[in-house]
């Protein structure tokens, strides 16, 4: 039975909770990724996603001009608009139990976390690839 330890990333980037929002989107854009882990002390305390990023700075309550929205990611932080206390998985979650919370609550990704340490990240991409490393006349086996 496959786990989260045989898909997920390990070593994953990383921000803190004052990291501008322009540093997080150059990040993102740098790595080919949609979601960064927010660590304080090196504690797990967030996750922020690129749709956490378009909610904040794309508001029309906060700048109707595209460049002043801009100029939003240099005044907002990672803190200010990610997703506090994250769900978590462990390296022994089964695969089959992380796609159900993926699915159930709509995320992109998951933290990975072991005796509250951070260990890695699993994503919905992880999940894709390794589906689409099974042949069509294979029976899944989850």
């Amino acid at each position: 039975m496959l786990t989260t330890s045989d898909l997920m990333t390990i070593d994953p980037d990383l921000v803190n909770p004052d990291t501008p929002l322009r540093e997080v989107v150059g990040l993102m854009n740098k790595r080919g990724t949609r979601q960064l882990l927010v660590v304080d002390g090196g504690k797990l305390v967030g996750i922020i996603t690129d749709r956490d990023i378009r909610l904040a700075v794309n508001s029309p309550l906060l700048a109707e001009d595209p460049l002043e929205r801009i100029v939003l990611l240099d005044q907002f932080t990672a803190g200010s608009c990610m997703t506090h206390n994250p769900k978590t998985v462990t390296p022994d979650t089964p695969i089959h139990k992380v796609a159900q919370i993926l699915s159930a609550y709509k995320y992109g990704a998951l933290p990975v976390v072991e005796n509250d340490t951070l260990v890695g990240i699993i994503s919905v991409t992880d999940l894709l690839n390794q589906m689409a490393l099974i042949p069509e006349s294979e029976p899944l086996k989850w």
